[in-house]
């Protein structure tokens, strides 16, 4: 049993409303500040980045140091994402954490923080060890929306099917996960050139490459 410092945390981020379920496993540095958490989690469920986030945490909201401030008189007011680091939290309250993308879709997300690990050498980057099933495509109209959707691309005889399919990159698949993709851009989540896999890999394609 290792008796160092702790500096990194495994974590699960599961998203909310859909079964079975959507899921990655993170390694994460103690010392990634929330902001950073957010370009992690982005890139281990391949969104864009195109929308507006919040992490939720004891009743109080963290979003970009951009749009902190309240819109209206009456707003609750955000926290700078960036001034919270991971290591500031105790993990032994049951902290519940919550990751809100896209204000329309609303796509949730609960961060569990499953255990403390001391690595050796400390990890200077996230990593992804598990995960199950693609995340819906990106403005497909939330929960709602991604079911509607999952019903006219599993029917090729639906009016909408080949509309819907092209919308969608040419092919999606709801069982796809590959973990050493999702790794690969988990690792650059925050390199500023970093690749956003708008579309799944189409097999028919890749086979086509061989």
């Amino acid at each position: 049993m290792s008796f160092e410092e702790p500096n990194s945390l495994q974590i699960r981020v599961t998203l909310v409303g859909i079964e079975p379920a959507v899921w990655r496993r993170l390694i994460v540095p103690r010392g990634f500040h929330l902001g950073q958490l957010h370009r992690v989690i982005q890139a281990a469920f391949g969104w864009s980045d195109c929308h507006l986030h919040e992490f939720l945490i004891g009743g109080l909201s963290y979003r970009d140091a951009e749009v902190c401030e309240p819109e209206f008189e009456d707003d609750a007011r955000s926290f700078d994402e960036s001034g919270v680091r991971l290591r500031d939290f105790n993990l032994n309250d049951g902290l519940s954490v919550l990751y809100v993308y896209d204000f329309g879709d609303d796509w949730k997300h609960i961060i569990e923080f499953e255990r403390l690990l001391a690595l050796e050498p400390a990890p200077r980057g996230a990593s992804c060890i598990g995960g199950a099933r693609a995340r819906p495509p990106e403005d497909v109209g939330g929960v709602h929306g991604y079911a509607g959707f999952l019903d006219i691309i599993t029917d090729p005889d639906h009016p909408e099917h080949r509309d819907t399919k092209t919308w969608a990159g040419g092919h999606f698949d709801p069982e796809w996960f590959d973990n050493e993709t999702t790794d690969k851009d988990v690792r650059n989540a925050l390199r500023a050139n970093r690749r956003i896999r708008l579309h799944q890999p189409n097999p028919k394609r890749q086979g086509r490459s061989r």
